[in-house]
């Protein structure tokens, strides 16, 4: 079926403007695109619109996954009829398998999965192979990691027709085959059960069930039905039973698997004792026999998917299969916060590269381990079709992908412009600014300001402070949890004034500030380039009286391009606004997160705004999660805000910040 756009809200401001460029460079067959769009504009709705224009299966890509939880919502709420479908890792708890040879540590391959998540993703999987072509897939990057051959989970299908003849016992095989287990006692999902004529199946992958009734070899009835109660659903004429685990193989390929392990054994082990490195032979060779005991054995083993290229039947060095090849060959992708999620793409291969080269080198692990692993970014372009790249601002990358042509959507529902820049000179920078400080703060309204140096930025703290301005001063030194205090007492109007270096800029969310100001603006280099100030200035695009003043005694080309960019999008902006009688709106947001961007209260409008509170709760791997999971995954969350803060990812450490405290908070409900 057609993808069916089901909205009380329409296409306004630049959206149906975009949604028909980007449309027509589809059917064009273009390659590459850029949605450059402003915070606040309705990116998401827009790419709704376009995916029912050109309706085409679709990979929605994001960099984290609490946002494509977000994202996730969205288009379900927008395609109720359609396939829309969730695909990130399916633990709650993942600790890779490592060894750290400074320390002679190894370290254990620790997990908990995720049962429910295991359904979406089996679900995801069995409606790409199901023909259907209305799918939206919204993935993590766990969509560029290893999982089964399609090949092998599609012949591992089960088709079965009322009337068809098949031996009952020949059908049991089948679903063993498939990955389902008999269950007598407890029926659960991805098994199955007998009773006399009647075999009951629990997908895997869906809440139902299907009941299949023999006739001697003939199949008479099928009907689904609630697992839980055992009441029919529906009687059905056909009936398709997908695989119980994505990484399913045939009886074929899991011998010649061990076959082939066994030989490749029996070269390392040799390798290792030709150069004198008796340990890591007997390690691997202890290692690997026991993995193949447990596979002929049970089928399975600690660590299986280190086999995976020999259950594939791939070649040594070859990409592993993963979720795009599960994709028809003419699908799209669109690829969320690009200049964010395209570099996690391309680092993920060296991080897993570099850990299981250790273990292979130290005897853990044999070489073809190192073929269990995500894509390399190369293998990625490769892969996907068309691409539509999703920014406010667009890395160099995006931009030379699409030679310089971009499809903007730069005005806001709500009327909001980007902020007045104004270049004042340098000399008594500060006694102008204290002017502009208490102006906005006798209207309760707050100011930011970035210098070049922490040094510089205690001291200018001081000096205000001393004339009692009431401010605060922000960088790497503060604590990640102080940062985020400190945020949200600007915010609150516990101060007026914020002062930062380079932690001010993409990302946060303040309508509170009406006044950006930037010291030494005409310093060339990072702090002051066109991309960086540009960032900079867009924290004073909230507010109805933004502004922005650059302190400089020139004009520098970083600073033209900022100016020149925001004066046009400005002007564009203002005609749309004066032309449709528009008046902007000041957006009122409650202060529960500053990287949690609550949903404007703005209301009983026609236009659509994208909801900005990223609910941790709303994703659908913490809903499930018991509290042992809960606890490993706030520790886990803990470490990685710690990491943030380290390199300086304020933005990204805060996000964490108030995920951690969700949870705790779902924890603290479970007791």
């Amino acid at each position: 079926m057609d993808f069916e756009l089901t909205s009380e809200f329409t296409p306004t401001g630049d959206q149906p403007q975009a949604i028909q460029e980007l449309a027509d460079g589809l059917r064009r067959g273009d390659k590459y695109q850029t949605l450059l769009g402003v915070t606040g504009s309705g990116k998401t709705f827009t790419i709704a619109n376009v995916i029912q224009e050109v309706k085409k299966p679709t990979l929605v890509l994001s960099h984290n996954k609490t946002l494509a939880a977000q994202l996730y919502g969205e288009f379900k709420h927008f395609f109720p009829e359609n396939a829309v479908e969730y695909f990130v890792s399916y633990y709650d708890y993942y600790q890779p398998e490592a060894y750290l040879p400074v320390t002679n540590t190894y370290i254990e391959k620790d997990l908990s999965i995720n049962d429910e998540i295991e359904k979406l993703r089996l679900s995801t999987t069995s409606s790409l192979l199901s023909g259907r072509k209305d799918i939206i897939v919204v993935s993590s990057v766990s969509c560029i990691y290893g999982i089964g051959n399609p090949e092998d989970f599609y012949s591992n299908t089960i088709r079965i027709e009322k009337g068809q003849a098949v031996a009952r016992n020949a059908f049991l095989r089948r679903l063993v085959d498939s990955m389902y287990s008999r269950n007598e006692v407890e029926f659960k999902k991805g098994s199955f059960r007998v009773r006399g004529d009647h075999v009951d199946v629990y997908l895997a992958y869906a809440d139902l069930g299907y009941r299949f009734v023999f006739w001697g070899d003939e199949i008479e009835e099928i009907e689904s039905f609630d697992p839980i109660n055992g009441n029919t659903i529906e009687k059905l004429e056909q009936a398709i039973v997908y695989p119980a685990n994505i990484f399913v193989t045939t009886k074929w390929r899991m011998q010649e698997a061990i076959k082939q392990i066994g030989d490749d054994l029996v070269k390392q082990v040799e390798f290792f004792r030709d150069i004198g490195k008796d340990l890591e032979a007997n390690r691997i060779n202890e290692r690997v026999n026991y993995d193949l005991e447990m596979i002929r054995e049970l089928g399975y083993c600690q660590g299986i998917e280190n086999y995976s290229r020999y259950f594939d039947g791939r070649p040594a060095g070859n990409r592993p299969f993963c979720l795009l090849d599960y994709f028809p060959e003419d699908f799209l992708t669109i690829i969320d916060e690009s200049h964010a999620s395209l570099p996690q793409v391309r680092a993920m291969y060296g991080g897993d590269h570099s850990r299981k080269k250790n273990l292979v080198e130290y005897g853990f692990r044999l070489p073809a381990a190192m073929d269990n692993r995500p894509l390399k970014f190369g293998e990625f372009e490769e892969i996907v079709n068309q691409v539509i790249y999703i920014s406010a601002t667009p890395a160099d990358y995006e931009l030379d992908k699409c030679e310089g042509v971009i499809v903007e959507q730069l005005i806001r529902p709500t009327g909001l412009i980007d902020p007045v820049i104004e270049v004042l000179p340098s000399l008594n920078q500060i006694d102008h600014l204290i002017g502009e400080v208490r102006q906005r703060a006798e209207r309760d309204e707050r100011t930011l300001v970035t210098t070049l140096t922490k040094r510089m930025a205690e001291e200018l703290t001081k000096y205000l402070a001393r004339i009692n301005i009431r401010c605060r001063y922000i960088h790497s030194d503060i604590g990640t949890l102080e940062r985020v205090e400190i945020m949200d007492g600007l915010r609150k109007g516990d101060f007026d004034v914020l002062i930062g270096v380079n932690l001010l800029r993409e990302g946060l969310d303040l309508p509170e500030v009406s006044l950006v100001a930037i010291l030494d603006a005409d310093k060339e280099g990072f702090l002051r380039s066109a991309r960086s100030l540009t960032q900079t200035s867009g924290r004073a695009a909230r507010n109805l009286n933004g502004k922005v003043i650059m302190y400089a005694d020139r004009v520098t080309d970083s600073m033209q391009k900022t100016i020149d960019e925001t004066n046009r999008r400005r002007d564009k902006q203002l005609k749309y606004n004066e032309k449709n009688k528009i008046t902007p709106r000041q957006i009122v947001k409650t202060s529960k997160s500053i990287m949690g961007r609550p949903v404007s209260q703005i209301t009983g409008e026609t236009y659509y705004v994208e909801p900005s509170e990223v609910d941790v709760a709303a994703d659908p791997l913490i809903r499930y999660m018991d509290a042992d999971a809960l606890r490993k995954t706030i520790d886990k969350t803990k470490r990685s805000m710690e990491k943030a803060a380290r390199e300086l990812d304020f933005i990204e450490a805060a996000r964490l910040r108030d995920e951690m405290y969700k949870l705790r908070e779902i924890l603290d409900k479970q007791k």
